[in-house]
């Protein structure tokens, strides 16, 4: 892609704009730099403010994954003649070395992790990036070389800009409801999830899960080698569990006890983890090794500390209902669980009976709060708690030794705090400053 000498306007100065500036200035773009609040300017490059001169004029636009794709201004400006890409379709066309692409509703920043952690125990080089842990797909690029694998987690909101993104590896962990409130419906999700698989050639792998019908959909999308993994069945290819052991390609890999990770959703994540790497070039005994030593991710199930015989747990990236639903599941009981936040049209119903069976009390926080009573009003005891540090308190005021405090918020963070990251780390810093109690 020839891009010297063309305007090309990049939209959101976060930090997936920003490494798109830095790229599009080293290939001689001329670059008009834009967003809705911030000022100053990136590279040397002034920001401008969000309006339709900007986009004048220009062949090209870049779109931050925050910026929703069928914005107004945005749509003039296809009428008007100019491409609108993201910033996984503008790496993409100078990528070195191979992409494996991972999305899903949960747990692709896990396996996204997981498959890095593997590679790069098994000696083969690899970097990681996406929407994960503060590298910007644009920023990859410097770093990508022939030979080496591009691991890189992809969301809805990367996917649904993308024209000519071609994995070598495509995975796709799950689809269920989740961010309604930026794609209308489950149907229009579902298809920006699909879109990794689209341009994949015979040649490619797709890596699905069985047990998932939206996923299972995928597999009529793709010419790629079609590969399964599965929790319930075995599958022609790929991976599933037999008798406590996960089977790849009729091998024992290892057995679910060994699994540091908790929760049964996590055994799926280890599994299409594995597929990828062993295409990739790592051994069974590489790969089982790896996933014995994984540390895990921050703010996924991350115990914090225990405080007077109470365990606290960090799932600040359950950010939908499904996600809290699998965490719910990862524990015997005794919760008190704290949820809310910014409300991305969900329905939170579902978690009525999971509750029931296991949580003390749910304590209530943000801007969703009164959907949330609304909806489990009856199922459970409610603690409407309004901030996190009046729930991190209520929740350690009666707890009882044995029980578990969960942060699994089921909604978005954007109302209290700037990321799901800045939750867990302030609920991360609540617990710490917790005392332990007087006997």
């Amino acid at each position: 892609m020839i891009l010297a000498g063309k305007k090309v306007v990049v939209v959101g100065m976060a930090l997936s704009g920003e490494a798109a500036v830095k790229l599009l200035l080293a290939k001689g773009a001329r670059v008009t730099a834009v967003d809705s609040a911030k000022s100053g300017e990136v590279c040397g490059v002034a920001i401008q403010a969000q309006t339709d001169s900007a986009f004048m004029n220009a062949d090209l636009a870049v779109v931050s994954p925050g910026v929703p794709a069928d914005a107004d201004i945005l749509r003039r400006a296809r009428e008007r003649g100019t491409q609108i890409v993201g910033d996984v379709e503008l790496a993409s066309w100078f990528l070195e070395g191979d992409l494996i692409g991972i999305t899903g509703s949960n747990g692709k920043t896990t396996t996204t992790a997981l498959i890095g952690h593997i590679l790069q125990e098994a000696g083969i080089p690899c970097q990681v990036g996406g929407n994960i842990g503060g590298t910007a797909p644009a920023a990859m690029v410097e770093t990508s070389r022939p030979g080496q694998w591009n691991v890189m987690e992809l969301s809805s909101f990367q996917l649904e800009t993308t024209e000519t993104l071609h994995p070598h590896i495509g995975i796709a962990l799950n689809v269920t409801d989740n961010h309604l409130d930026r794609h209308y419906t489950l149907a229009n999700y579902a298809a920006a999830k699909g879109k990794l698989f689209v341009n994949q050639a015979p040649g490619d792998f797709a890596i699905l899960n069985a047990d998932n019908i939206h996923t299972v959909g995928f597999a009529r999308l793709t010419r790629a080698v079609k590969l399964w993994f599965s929790g319930t069945k075995s599958v022609p290819e790929g991976a599933w569990i037999k008798d406590g052991q996960i089977v790849l390609d009729g091998e024992p890999l290892l057995a679910t006890s060994e699994i540091p990770l908790k929760g049964r959703h996590n055994y799926e994540n280890v599994m299409a983890a594995a597929i990828a790497t062993h295409l990739a070039g790592a051994s069974l005994p590489a790969i089982a090794a790896a996933v014995k030593s994984f540390p895990g991710v921050e703010h996924r199930l991350e115990l914090v500390r225990t405080l007077n015989g109470v365990a606290y747990y960090n799932d600040s990236k359950a950010t939908s209902v499904d996600a809290t639903m699998k965490a719910i599941e990862a524990f015997p009981g005794l919760l008190w669980i704290i949820l809310g936040g910014k409300d991305k049209n969900s329905d939170y119903t579902v978690l009525r009976e999971p509750l029931r069976g296991k949580a003390h009390a749910a304590l209530l926080i943000g801007a969703s709060a009164p959907k949330i009573a609304a909806q489990l009003d009856g199922s459970v005891p409610l603690i409407d708690a309004g901030t996190l540090d009046v729930a991190v308190q209520r929740a350690a005021n009666q707890a009882q030794p044995g029980d578990i405090v969960l942060l699994a918020p089921a909604c978005a963070s954007f109302d209290q705090f700037h990321s799901y990251e800045h939750r867990g780390q302030v609920f991360k810093k609540l617990v710490s400053d917790l005392e332990e109690r007087s006997s």
